[in-house]
C-alpha cells in the first residue's frame, strides 16, 4: 500500500483532501524518505464560492479526485497554488480540467511556471499580490507573497476566519502519518528539522523576513503541504525561529570516507580529543550515511571537519558531493576545516575549500599527512581539538 483515500475535517468546511504516500524512499532523485511523505491539499467551502488550496503529486491523483467525490464536491471557483512544484502542482491540470470555470490563483511569478510547467491556459491565471484577498463569502482568503521559500514563486494563504495558515512547504515535514494533527511534537521534531536543513536552509534570511509577516498574524493552526499539521502552531514556530537564528552549539561535524584506514584512524582520534574537550561531536561515515541525517545535523553545529583520502589528485568523490551538498544547504556553522591523508600528492585541500564558498566560515589551518598518520600527525590533531575549543569559547558558544 502506498496511499491513503481519505477525508478528514479540519474545522468546519475545511478538509484535508490529499494523500499519505507511506512507501516513498526518495524524493527528486535525492533526498532520502526514511518516514515517507503526504502531499497535504484542502478544500475550503465559503457560504458563496468554494476553493482548493494546492493539489498533489501526480502519481496521486486518483486518490484526490476520489476525495472530492467522497465530499460531494460539484463546483470549484478557485484553485490556490501556492508553490509551483509539482508534488503540489502536479495535479492542477486535472482539477482545471474536472472544473473548468475555476480560476487558478497565483502569484506573478508562479504564473509563468505554470504556463510553462503544466501547461495551464494563462488566461484561467488570476495573479495576486502581497496582502491581497479574495472572499468566499464568510471565509476570506488572504494571500502573503514570501518569495524563495523555497522557490521565488511561493506565496502563503491565510484563511482569517478561521486563523489558519497554509504555508506550503514552510514549516512542512517529510513523515507520513494516520494522526491529522501531531500529538507530541517530539514524534515529528526530527522529520522536520532534516526537512528544514534539506530543504529549506539555503533561504534561512528571507525566512527570517517571512517569520516577522507570519508573527503579525492571528494563528491557530498552521496547514503545511507535507506532514501533520500543527494546533497550536507554537511548537513549530519556536523551533523555527532557532533553526534561522545565527546561534550555533558546541557541536562538531565530520563527514568523512577513508579508503584504506588512515582517514579513519585520524577522524576517530579527533573524535577523542574532542570529546575529551567537552565538545559534542556526529562523525558521519559517507559510506554508510543518510545525507539527510547529515544536513540536520549541519542546522546547529558550529565547526565542520571534512575528512578525506585523496582519490588520485582531489578528495575522495563521496566527500566532494557531501562538500558540494553543504556548501549549497548553507549551515550556519562558524568554522570549517579538513584531515585526511594523501600517497604522493595532490590539491585535495585547495578543492575542499574552493567548494565552500558559499559559508560564511573561518577556516582552520587543515591536517593532512602522508599514509598512516604517525604521531607528529597525531598531536597535530590534538593542536586541532584545542583550536576548535579555542574557538568555540571565543565565539561565546555554550561549553558543555
Amino acid at each position: 500500500m502506498s496511499d491513503t483515500m481519505t477525508v478528514r475535517e479540519v474545522l468546519p468546511d475545511v478538509y484535508w483532501i490529499g494523500a499519505i504516500d507511506w512507501n516513498r524512499r526518495l524524493f527528486d532523485s535525492l533526498i532520502p524518505l526514511p518516514d515517507g511523505t503526504s502531499y497535504n491539499a484542502y478544500l475550503v467551502k465559503g457560504s458563496e464560492k468554494t476553493a482548493l488550496i494546492d493539489t498533489v503529486d501526480p502519481t496521486m491523483e486518483f486518490e484526490y479526485v476520489c476525495n472530492l467525490i467522497k465530499l460531494g464536491v460539484e463546483t470549484i471557483d478557485y484553485i490556490i497554488v501556492n508553490h509551483a512544484e509539482q508534488d503540489h502542482s502536479g495535479s492542477v491540470p486535472m482539477a482545471a480540467e474536472l472544473f473548468p470555470q475555476a480560476k487558478i490563483v497565483v502569484s506573478e511569478k508562479c504564473k509563468d511556471l505554470v504556463v510553462h510547467l503544466l501547461e495551464i491556459d494563462p488566461d484561467r491565471c488570476l495573479v495576486v499580490k502581497d496582502g491581497e484577498t479574495l472572499s468566499l463569502g464568510n471565509k476570506t482568503l488572504e494571500f502573503i507573497m514570501a518569495p524563495w521559500v523555497h522557490w521565488p514563486e511561493t506565496m502563503l494563504t491565510y484563511l482569517r476566519e478561521d486563523k489558519i495558515l497554509f504555508p506550503c512547504d514552510l514549516f512542512g515535514s517529510h513523515f507520513a502519518t494516520s494522526d491529522l494533527f501531531i500529538r507530541d511534537i517530539a514524534e515529528v521534531h526530527h522529520a522536520a528539522k532534516r526537512y528544514y536543513a534539506e530543504i529549506m536552509m539555503p533561504f534561512r534570511t528571507q525566512i527570517k523576513e517571512h517569520m516577522k509577516k507570519i508573527s503579525e498574524l492571528d494563528i491557530d493552526i498552521i496547514a503545511p503541504s507535507h506532514g501533520p499539521l500543527y494546533h497550536p502552531p507554537d511548537p513549530i514556530l519556536q523551533r523555527y525561529a532557532d533553526w534561522i537564528s545565527d546561534e550555533v552549539k558546541n557541536e562538531v561535524v565530520i563527514p568523512y570516507a577513508s579508503m584504506h584506514g588512515s582517514t579513519d584512524k585520524m577522524v576517530n582520534h579527533l573524535v577523542g580529543a574532542l570529546i575529551d574537550r567537552g565538545i559534542r561531536v556526529k562523525p558521519f561515515d559517507l559510506s554508510k550515511t543518510d545525507l539527510g541525517e547529515l544536513a540536520a545535523s549541519l542546522v546547529d553545529a558550529a565547526t565542520i571537519v571534512i575528512g578525506t583520502p585523496t582519490v588520485l589528485f582531489g578528495p575522495h568523490p563521496m566527500v566532494a558531493n557531501a562538500a558540494f551538498i553543504t556548501n549549497i544547504i548553507r549551515p550556519k556553522a562558524k568554522f570549517a576545516t579538513v584531515i585526511g591523508s594523501y600517497g604522493w600528492g595532490g590539491k585535495t585541500v585547495e578543492t575542499l575549500k574552493g567548494m565552500l564558498n558559499h559559508l560564511s566560515i573561518e577556516l582552520l589551518d587543515p591536517v593532512y599527512t602522508k599514509g598512516i598518520p604517525d604521531s607528529a600527525c597525531l598531536r597535530e590533531l590534538e593542536t586541532l581539538a584545542d583550536r576548535i575549543a579555542e574557538k568555540h569559547r571565543e565565539a561565546g558558544i555554550k561549553m558543555d
